[in-house]
């Protein structure tokens, strides 16, 4: 494929064609990042030590002419929570949703470079988008519900794959409810409209939903950003409890949230990833200067 030119990139002899050791003489990452240089990211050694769901490997993207994802690799861990934090317009939802390429929907996207789902590439020709969204399990930050009763939303994944036998659409309903921890809250109104409950109730169906068709890796971008603090406390309770269960990616502009409910942090600038380790070191002994003066809101 012929790849468009990014916006911003410098030809041979300029700014972008320097050494990475001009780091060293104090110039700025970010600021460097912005005039279009190459920055390598710096990825802890405790990432390599964990097996990966998820092995996005040089990945780019264009809207049309204009590069918005530029040669990110990163590895998911299976199990765990992974948060990705960074500005807004910085890439981390455009991330997101190439893993279950939701943005081949918008017109004038490219793409280069390649992600594996459990070893298996998602972007290699005559893939079934189709099937591949059903293993990645995806939850907006506006509740989504469909309108339709709360149990028909939860089953829906297993209807559209064909499922019959109530004995097993009751007990999938079930579990997920359970473990979206809503069944108390429902199990006697599973038949009314799921428009019918809460912000954080319905955002909580969504991710019952999204779990019943048991998913190789869950999907959130920016789960909370639309429901009220009691609302996101359960949430991100839920996101703990799924931990081990499920694979976790979630985007999220709120650095508390990212580290309460996420075992690894990637903080991403400008569509590139600058720094990408276990959440407890990137919150308290970063390795890069940007990411410590980003997770302190010094800037963003």
């Amino acid at each position: 494929m012929s790849e468009p030119t990014a916006i911003g990139s410098e030809s041979a002899g300029s700014p972008a064609a320097r050494p990475l050791s001009v780091l060293a003489k104090g110039i700025d990452r970010l600021e460097a990042i912005a005039r279009g240089e190459h920055i390598e990211a710096v990825i802890h050694k405790q990432v390599y030590d964990e097996q990966p769901v998820l092995e996005i490997e040089k990945f780019s993207l264009w809207y049309g002419h204009k590069q918005a994802l530029f040669d990110i690799t990163l590895q998911i861990p299976k199990g765990r929570v992974t948060a990705i934090i960074g500005p807004s317009g910085c890439g981390k939802s455009t991330l997101l949703r190439c893993v279950n390429r939701m943005n081949d929907l918008i017109e004038g996207v490219q793409t280069h470079g390649d992600m594996r789902l459990n070893g298996e590439s998602i972007y290699a020709p005559g893939v079934d988008v189709i099937e591949l969204r059903k293993r990645t399990g995806m939850v907006f930050q506006k509740p989504n519900p469909f309108p339709m009763s709360i149990f028909d939303n939860v089953v829906y994944p297993l209807k559209i794959d064909g499922e019959r036998d109530r004995r097993i659409i009751n007990a999938v309903c079930e579990q997920s409810l359970r473990g979206a921890a809503l069944w108390d809250e429902v199990h006697g109104r599973l038949h009314e409209s799921a428009l019918s409950l809460s912000g954080g109730q319905q955002q909580r169906v969504c991710i019952a939903r999204a779990i019943a068709g048991e998913p190789d890796v869950l999907l959130l971008d920016e789960p909370c950003s639309a429901l009220d603090p009691i609302a996101t406390g359960k949430v991100e309770d839920l996101i703990q409890e799924l931990q081990g269960d499920f694979s976790i990616l979630v985007v999220t502009h709120n650095m508390q949230q990212a580290s309460r409910v996420s075992d690894y942090t990637a903080f991403m600038y400008l569509g590139r990833l600058i720094e990408y380790g276990p959440t407890s070191e990137i919150f308290t002994r970063p390795r890069l200067k940007e990411t410590e003066s980003y997770v302190t809101g010094r800037f963003g």
